[in-house]
């Protein structure tokens, strides 16, 4: 497998947003304050989300600092905060949500003791079975499911290529006339081997690739590893919203209506996002979600509650 193409569907990885800080020492991540912590940013954000140029509520920042890469993301959902609770805070729910990525080649859940795991196979951006991905195991965490807050928590201490530390954290809290506040943050490390991967295929491959974030001095938006998470972050984002805007649905139409619904909302960012035609994208999603489920299967864990 080609270490450049492997370097771009990693760049990113997982939902999204804020730099997570952690404690020296396992790993630990800090308590992020709450359901009034996080409120209290939203006064300071509602002008940015209400018009940001992504025509959508959405507010994104991302860093590169040394060996390590961040991109910290805020939107706004117009659901109920208890519908997007009771759907994200089961982990069978999280496949279901990843496995819309264009990279994603399945998602299993399990549990071992008392602790869940997902694990992602990630791969090209066209079908491939899950044998030939790359399978990352996530540690899932809900340490905080309170009637107006909830905080989830992925992580994982190595991935592939030599990274590090994958650290995702997901919080949300209720806003007024039914909609819910949203935070994701994502952050990695990587050594000079990946470094330099990164930076080879940037700089040709991937030179035309773009993201969301306008670069500084009028020249367009973002490119290289920045734009690289800037694009997953969005297409995980606009995988929660495909999720939860097909809730209604009966549950053997879920799927065929989520992945239409996860294509049309990319779709408006042609630039970024577009990859492939809506029949060749269901198609391939089609045949990795029997793939899914035959891997569940194997797993033998049933379907948790939320």
């Amino acid at each position: 497998m080609s270490g450049k193409y492997s370097i771009v569907r990693w760049c990113g990885f997982l939902l999204l947003s804020t730099l997570l800080v952690f404690a020296a020492a396992g790993g630990v991540i800090a308590d992020p304050g709450g359901e009034q912590a996080l409120l209290a940013k939203y006064p300071a954000l509602q002008s940015k989300l209400e018009k940001s140029y992504l025509g959508a509520p959405i507010y994104l920042e991302s860093a590169e600092a040394g060996d390590s890469l961040r991109v910290d993301m805020y939107g706004v959902f117009h659901h109920p905060f208890s519908a997007l609770r009771d759907a994200l805070q089961s982990p069978s729910n999280w496949c279901d949500i990843t496995s819309l990525h264009i990279n994603i080649k399945a998602c299993t859940y399990r549990k071992s003791g008392d602790q869940w795991y997902l694990t992602l196979y990630s791969g090209r951006k066209y079908y491939q079975p899950a044998s030939d991905a790359y399978p990352l195991r996530l540690k899932f965490q809900a340490p905080s499911q309170e009637p107006n807050y909830l905080q989830l928590l992925l992580s994982a201490d190595e991935g592939p290529l030599h990274t590090k530390n994958h650290r995702m954290r997901l919080e949300a809290a209720p806003l007024p006339e039914g909609h819910s506040f949203v935070h994701f943050s994502y952050t990695y490390g990587y050594g000079s081997m990946t470094r330099m991967a990164m930076k080879s295929y940037f700089a040709t491959i991937g030179r035309d690739k773009v993201g969301f974030s306008l670069a500084g001095g009028g020249k367009g938006f973002v490119g290289g590893v920045r734009g690289a998470i800037e694009r997953n972050a969005v297409r995980y984002y606009l995988a929660v919203q495909s999720y939860l805007d097909t809730l209604s649905f009966p549950e053997g139409q879920r799927f065929e209506q989520r992945t239409s619904r996860w294509y049309d909302l990319t779709v408006r960012y042609p630039r970024q996002l577009k990859e492939m035609d809506k029949p060749d994208y269901l198609a391939m999603k089609r045949q990795e979600q029997a793939n899914q489920l035959a891997l569940q299967k194997k797993e033998g864990t049933a379907r948790p509650l939320p």
